[in-house]
């Protein structure tokens, strides 16, 4: 008979340590760069390592090809009468490098409780605690499965993964999907996503010329494609106030209910730890909700680079041919990718029809729940690995595969994430810590163990 214990589960990760550690330096010194296609080797590499791993606990693994880098499938079957949770996490990472970062991003420094590396707490470190915890379950009698789902291209927009379950959703039947790529609101204070931004990017790209011309001789007769790209973008969004400002981007949104404003206000933010957590020095609003609302439950629509014209020292007095901007449209329920991709064509095309949008692939919004059942057993299981009771948020960022996972599964999607806002997430200087490992992994059994009494 199986007896949930925080004292044993401890104690059983303690001994194991070294051994989560040793696991751990191999995933994150194994630059799984999906973005990058000269990685193309190291994702073939992590993706064996994972399934190796997964073996080594006396699991099933296997790596599965995609039109573009593989995922990861793996699971513990202890009755095939048993209840299933399926684990989600993906294995790649952002690109790393620079004169910020103070340690060699793919070597592994371990500094006290801290693990620094690219990859540590985005999302490495939290997969691996999961698989701790699986293993826990399995050696202990738990009558539950564990199913793993390791993608590879998260970090790109998950292009593959619906085509890669669709057909495998008959081989995973699962009652609840688990998701530990989420983010605290600040340390010693747990939180349960319930809902994820979607998103729709692209490049703007404006030509008026074949080459650069002499200010001077066509300066003033000449179309600046600079000046006409800044028009273009700053009809499009308030630099001030972050309002957007395309006829019809707000239409389909559903506003945070009172319940869920609640929530956030019980969640523990504040804004001083925010803009520290992140390196802001001034904010749009120092309003605490107001922030939490920006960043969990509206919309936006984001500048990432612009590119033209004379880069180096001094100046050149030459107006440039072409013009680039990045930008990005976070989501929130109920926007569709399409949709805003259409309205921002729309809108473009009617304040400048020579520029030409590019578009990425779209993510969908996600909105998940608070009450229930498994919101209760998310509730009860974090507060029995980490002693507080977690509050519900939305996050900011995306996850595509979450919506697909939802939708092919046929089974709720759930979070428990240990990632805190100072572990860096895309940032230099990523780490992840010992502390989440070791509330993590009761955690996670917690949750098992309230599955497998359904």
């Amino acid at each position: 008979m199986f007896e949930l214990s925080k004292a044993a589960i401890h104690a059983w990760i303690r001994e194991r340590r070294a051994s989560y550690e040793a696991r751990l330096r191999t995933l994150v010194e194994i630059p799984s760069i999906s973005m990058d296609p000269s990685h193309h080797d190291d994702m073939q590499k992590c993706a064996a390592e994972a399934a190796r791993m997964i073996q080594e606990f006396g699991g099933t693994a296997e790596v599965r090809q995609t039109k573009g880098f593989p995922c990861v499938t793996g699971a513990f079957v202890s009755d095939p009468k048993f209840p299933t949770v399926t684990i989600y996490n993906h294995l790649d990472v952002q690109p790393a490098g620079g004169p910020e970062w103070q340690r060699e991003p793919f070597r592994m420094t371990i500094d006290g409780d801290r693990y620094y590396a690219r990859g540590a707490t985005d999302d490495k470190g939290p997969a691996l605690t999961a698989l701790y915890a699986a293993r826990y379950a399995r050696e202990n009698g738990l009558p539950i499965n564990v199913r793993f789902l390791w993608e590879l291209e998260e970090e790109i927009g998950s292009p593959n993964f619906e085509s890669f379950l669709s057909g495998a959703a008959a081989e995973v039947p699962t009652q609840s999907v688990l998701v530990s790529d989420t983010i605290w609101v600040k340390r010693g204070k747990p939180a349960v996503s319930a809902g994820l931004r979607g998103l729709q990017s692209a490049t703007l790209t404006l030509e008026t010329g074949s080459k650069d011309t002499h200010s001077g001789l066509t300066g003033g007769a000449a179309r600046n494609p600079l000046t006409e790209l800044a028009a273009v973008l700053a009809a499009c969004v308030d630099a001030k106030t972050g309002k957007v400002k395309i006829p019809g981007f707000y239409d389909a949104v559903i506003k945070p209910t009172k319940e869920e404003l609640a929530h956030f206000k019980a969640s523990g933010f504040s804004v001083a730890a925010f803009k520290q957590a992140h390196g802001l020095k001034k904010l749009r609003t120092n309003d605490a909700l107001d922030v939490m609302k920006r960043i969990w439950a509206e919309p936006t629509f984001e500048v990432h680079g612009i590119v033209g014209g004379y880069q180096g020292p001094g100046v050149k007095t030459a107006v440039p041919p072409r013009a680039e901007a990045k930008i990005s449209m976070r989501l929130v329920p109920n926007q569709s990718p399409k949709k805003a991709l259409a309205l921002l064509t729309k809108h473009v095309k009617k304040l400048n029809p020579d520029v030409k949008i590019h578009a990425e692939s779209g993510l969908e919004p996600y909105r998940g729940v608070t009450t229930g059942e498994l919101a209760q057993a998310a509730v009860d299981a974090i507060t029995f690995g980490f002693g507080t009771k977690p509050a519900f948020v939305r996050e900011g960022g995306s996850i595509g595969a979450v919506v697909t996972m939802r939708k092919l599964l046929k089974a709720p999607v759930m979070f428990i994430g240990l990632s805190l806002p100072e572990h860096g997430y895309h940032a230099p200087n990523e780490y992840f810590d010992w502390g989440q490992v070791e509330g993590g992994v009761p955690a996670m059994v917690a949750y098992f163990a309230k599955i497998a009494q359904r």
